[in-house]
This record gives structure tokens, C-alpha cells and sequence, in this order.
């Protein structure tokens, strides 16, 4: 069944590039509404902008979404991702400005806001996005695969010439909680060179150590370091989380990104609903939900048991 939120509720925080604070309300939404943006600080044309892979308008630094008068919205992919991650189907969030507040660079003060709400089920079944065949999308030695599996299971790869970082791989499946305990509190990161550039820029005004991890040329700046050894891989596959969320609905599939990010993982959507051979939506009823966590925590249990 869909899922919205039991009440409104409220965050307060800052802009990641503009540096300026912005209240964003969550409210509950009706079934079958999706994701929906309401920019409550403009009034002179259409201020609503649908959470959709095709009104994606940037990706540089974030993921920005806009509508047809130009009014848009950044940095929504942590977001997004803690609403995928709770099983959040229909919302409408509010915000007075033109970004998603940073918090602390994760999904988890998100997820806080979403259990502080509560989740109201709602009885329409949930639309699910299955992945028919394998579909990959290759740009500048970047990969992003979508491939059919019992599931949602994200998987991704990443390799920076740091001391700190090396290269990681991490995969994770959305049953269980794991997205609460395995991907929400990864923080995003950056180098300090390119904090520095982005500023000179009149970007980056809200970046601090309190809400990312930042290296410079050999270490960790945060003096508290990483939440996981591993927090730069689990951050890159929070981001596809979210990202992909943009489909309209949960996908039924495994994604496997290497040296992924904002713009392969908008690459991969377009790549696969232009191929209609590729997908098909399919309603996710209680039954066949309860039958696929059913498969999916024998498969985990096989797996431990022989790892």
C-alpha cells in the first residue's frame, strides 16, 4: 500500500549555496500525488515543481529540479532519498527558498523529520518501477547499470586519488531498515581546493565541517572523522537513492553505478523509460510485498551463512 505522512512537520536550516536559512514543511499528500515541490516564496507564477526524472534542470553540484515558469529547487537529493528510504510515497514540501536545507550533509535528519510525522498507510497500492532488462549508460570512464533482481538493491564503486579514500565499494538492499542504519547518515564531501573555488564562485556559502566531510590534499578536516570507514561510497549510493526516486516510484532492480553522481544517475532514467522494452510498472500489493521480503531475506540469510 502507498504511504504518506501522519501530520505536517518542520525543519529549519541553512542553504548549502546560498547560505541563507529555509523553513520546509513536510505535509501529508494525497494517494497517487507522488513527490510534489511548492516554493512557498514565490507568488507571481506557478510554484509547484513535480519530483520527476524529466524536470531534472541541473546536476553540476546538486541535483535541481525546475518546472515550465523556471522555478526550481536544489540540492533535493537527500531528501528524496529519506523519503525512498521510509517508504514515503505521496508528500508535498514546502520551503521558502530556493534550496533543501543542508542539516548535517546526510538523509538521517530528514528521516527524523519523516518518523517525527509518522507514516500513515494509505489503502491505494503502491506503483512500483520493475526492470524488465539490463540497461547501462557510460560517459567519461562513469557507468551507471540497471538490471533486473528480486528487490531494491543499490551497489556502486568509487576511486579518488586520496589517501582517505582510495577506492570503495559498498552494495545494500532497501529491506529491513538497512537504509536507516546503512546509508542515512553518510555526509556528503568535498576538497578543500574545490570549497575554495565554489566560494570564489558565490557558491558554497552555507559549507561548513558541520554539515560535510572535507578533505584537504592528505587528511579528514572534521575533527569528530567519518561516521563509516567507508562513508564515501555509502554517500555516493545515498545520493542514487534519491536520485532515482525521481522515477515516480520504488524500482524493482539492481543499480550498480561506478564514479556515479548526479548527472549518470539522471542519464540512466532517460536511457530507461526510452526503452519501453526496458520496464513496466507493476502494483505492489501487501501480499506480493510480504512474498518479495520473504525472498529477499532468505537470499540475505544465504548469504551470511556463507560469508
Amino acid at each position: 500500500m502507498q504511504n504518506t505522512l501522519s501530520k505536517p512537520a518542520i525543519l529549519k536550516g541553512v542553504g548549502l549555496h546560498s547560505g541563507r536559512e529555509i523553513s520546509l514543511t513536510m505535509h501529508p499528500a494525497e494517494a497517487d500525488s507522488g513527490i510534489v515541490f511548492v516554493r512557498s516564496d514565490i507568488t507571481d507564477k506557478d510554484n509547484i515543481i513535480p519530483a520527476r526524472w524529466d524536470r531534472v534542470a541541473d546536476t553540476q553540484l546538486c541535483t535541481v529540479i525546475a518546472n515550465k515558469d523556471g522555478v526550481s529547487v536544489g540540492t533535493i537529493e537527500h531528501l528524496m532519498s529519506a523519503l525512498r528510504g521510509c517508504n514515503i510515497d505521496n508528500a508535498r514540501i514546502e520551503l521558502d527558498g530556493a534550496e533543501v536545507p543542508v542539516m548535517d550533509g546526510s538523509a538521517m535528519p530528514f528521516v527524523k523529520l519523516i518518523e517525527q510525522a509518522g507514516v500513515a498507510a494509505q489503502n491505494v497500492p503502491r506503483r512500483a518501477l520493475k526492470i524488465l532488462k539490463e540497461i547501462s549508460v557510460e560517459k567519461d570512464g562513469k557507468q551507471v547499470t540497471l538490471r533486473p533482481a528480486d528487490g531494491a538493491v543499490f551497489g556502486g564503486e568509487i576511486e579518488f586519488d586520496h589517501p582517505q579514500i582510495g577506492r570503495q565499494h559498498f552494495e545494500t538492499r532497501l529491506l529491513n531498515g538497512n537504509f536507516k542504519h546503512d546509508i542515512a547518515q553518510a555526509r556528503t564531501f568535498g576538497f578543500l581546493h574545490e570549497v575554495e573555488w565554489m566560494r570564489s564562485k558565490g557558491l558554497a556559502r552555507g559549507g561548513s565541517l558541520d554539515n560535510a566531510i572535507v578533505l584537504d590534499r592528505a587528511c579528514i578536516m572534521n575533527p569528530e572523522g567519518l561516521r563509516f570507514t567507508n562513508e564515501f561510497i555509502r554517500h555516493k549510493l545515498l545520493d542514487a537513492i534519491g536520485d532515482l526516486y525521481l522515477a515516480g516510484g520504488a524500482i524493482i532492480g539492481a543499480y550498480d553505478g561506478t564514479k556515479a553522481g548526479h548527472e549518470m544517475n539522471n542519464l540512466i532514467l532517460h536511457a530507461l523509460f526510452a526503452d519501453k522494452d526496458a520496464y513496466e510498472w507493476v502494483e505492489e500489493t501487501a501480499h506480493n510485498a510480504r512474498q518479495t521480503t520473504a525472498r529477499a531475506s532468505e537470499k540475505t540469510m544465504e548469504i551470511r551463512a556463507c560469508a
